[in-house]
């Protein structure tokens, strides 16, 4: 079983807490991400799941053993980091079986692991080469395939992709993924990049200053956020929000009258920006930017002093400071307390 358990976390620096007091349950087998604006912890979570850091209150068991006091050797763990971190002098084949060769295994063991994570890697023809000699996207192949060739029961990824181009970061969360499908081994992955959390995992924990703002599946996260941060923080691009008020049932936002959940009062009102539909009675919004992409288009634009951002999968012809009327989709309206941000 290679679940991990943390319950009740804490991490202080001095007199600066920066964990408080986190529980997430990691199932065998499950590949969760881990994301957040910079400085929201989720690095630092990663790191004391691996015994890089060490642990003020609360446990972390991994296998259903407690590893708060065990160094990262004992942990069965293997971590990938965002600058490779690969000997230059030894070539790829030293490189990924460095640890195995540290842990003393046999020779012909040590070969035949290397061999298999080259196999799964596309990495066979580049054995004997140095890492100089390689590309960004390889080297990092070659970084996964050190961690893969210890078998372990959890893979750790701190920002893995950030350092490669745009290209490549597609290309490679691809490959994470296969990987992910064929050995099947519990991952934790740890991004800024909601897009890369979205097509990766399994189950995302989304994170800020050091709390958890809400955790699920992808589509849970997106299409029923808990709050306005994890509202603007899944989807790109980002959810509309735009202030309205809630009375009897029924959300106002400028000339629309929309159903909504019970309550009262002011409240900011979320829409997706593909939920925004061309309407002769529709809000009138003012165009700024226009942005073909080919497959969709997407426009910015000026309601009421408030950025909106609306997508069309047809082909439209606009201009800026052209005024066009959109309603939002009354069946995917979001609403939030406009005091607390919380979901109504």
């Amino acid at each position: 079983m290679g679940n991990v358990t943390i319950q009740g976390l804490h991490k202080s620096y001095g007199a600066v807490e920066v964990i408080h007091g986190l529980n997430i349950d990691i199932a065998d087998s499950e590949f969760v991400a881990l994301v957040g604006p910079s400085g929201c912890g989720k690095s630092t979570l990663l790191r004391m799941i691996a015994g890089l850091e060490p642990i003020n209150k609360g446990t972390i068991a991994i296998s259903d053993r407690v590893v708060n006091n065990l160094p990262p050797s004992q942990r069965d763990i293997a971590m990938v980091f965002q600058t490779y971190a690969l000997y230059p002098h030894k070539s790829v084949a030293e490189n990924m079986g460095f640890a195995l060769k540290v842990a003393k295994k046999d020779k012909k063991e040590i070969n035949l692991r290397v061999n298999e994570a080259a196999e799964i890697l596309g990495l066979t023809e580049y054995l004997n080469r140095k890492p100089r000699h390689l590309s960004g996207g390889q080297r990092q192949r070659v970084a996964m395939g050190r961690a893969i060739v210890r078998d372990p029961q959890v893979f750790l990824f701190d920002e893995p992709l950030s350092n490669l181009d745009a290209k490549l970061r597609v290309q490679m969360r691809t490959e994470i993924k296969e990987l992910h499908q064929r050995l099947k081994t519990t991952t934790v992955y740890v991004t800024h990049d909601q897009i890369e959390a979205m097509t990766l995992a399994d189950r995302i924990v989304v994170m800020q200053n050091g709390h958890i703002e809400q955790m699920g599946t992808p589509l849970e996260l997106y299409d029923n956020p808990s709050n306005e941060f994890v509202a603007t923080f899944i989807g790109a691009p980002s959810m509309n929000l735009l202030a309205g008020t809630l009375q009897n049932e029924t959300v106002t936002v400028g000339n629309q009258h929309l159903p909504g959940p019970n309550g009262s009062g002011k409240v900011t009102v979320g829409v997706r920006p593909e939920h925004l539909m061309l309407s002769d009675d529709g809000l009138p919004m003012s165009v700024k930017v226009v942005e073909p992409t080919g497959s969709e288009t997407m426009v910015f634009l000026s309601f009421e002093g408030q950025d909106v951002v609306a997508v069309f999968r047809e082909r439209h012809h606009f201009e800026p400071g052209q005024t066009i009327h959109l309603k939002p989709d009354a069946a995917h309206l979001h609403v939030f307390n406009a005091e607390t941000g919380q979901r109504v």
